[in-house]
């Protein structure tokens, strides 16, 4: 074999083993986005039914139950227009509290039930997470409650 055909070689699978590694990284990228919906999305059957996401919003007040073992809590997500009856079994953040917003990640059941995996709460007095505080500005209702801990930005 020549020295230039052995380069052509080398180059070949130097850029295979490239597309190889491009495709890989993609896949564990795909695999691992999870995308937020509020509640008026998940109404409106955007979220995706069998995969993953995120739904966010305000704790319903007077929505909090807790099941008997202790550990499974149940509670409805809105954004003023729509809600989202979730379900989470484990330990909840300290700062979890109803009217104060919310997010939560995990999958939609058949039954319309959210089962969250993952239950993340706002972290300050005067904060929300921004995709909640974008939902309940997008669904066009803010309540006063809503707004004391929506940021500047989003009012």
């Amino acid at each position: 074999m020549t020295p230039r055909k052995r380069r052509m070689f080398a180059i070949a699978g130097g850029l295979g083993l490239l597309a190889l590694a491009t495709a890989l990284v993609l896949n564990a990228l795909q695999s691992n986005l999870v995308f937020f919906f509020s509640p008026t999305q998940v109404a409106a059957k955007e979220a995706p039914r069998n995969g993953s996401f995120r739904v966010g919003g305000l704790v319903e007040p007077g929505s909090v139950r807790r099941e008997a073992d202790g550990l499974t809590l149940r509670f409805i997500v809105t954004d003023t227009a729509h809600s989202v009856p979730v379900s989470y079994q484990g330990l909840l953040p300290d700062l979890f509290r109803e009217g104060k917003g919310v997010v939560a990640a995990g999958k939609l059941d058949a039954d319309g039930v959210f089962r969250a995996t993952e239950v993340l709460a706002k972290h300050d007095e005067n904060y929300m997470p921004p995709e909640a505080a974008d939902a309940i500005k997008r669904a066009g209702t803010v309540t006063a409650t809503a707004a004391n801990t929506m940021p500047e930005q989003a009012r």
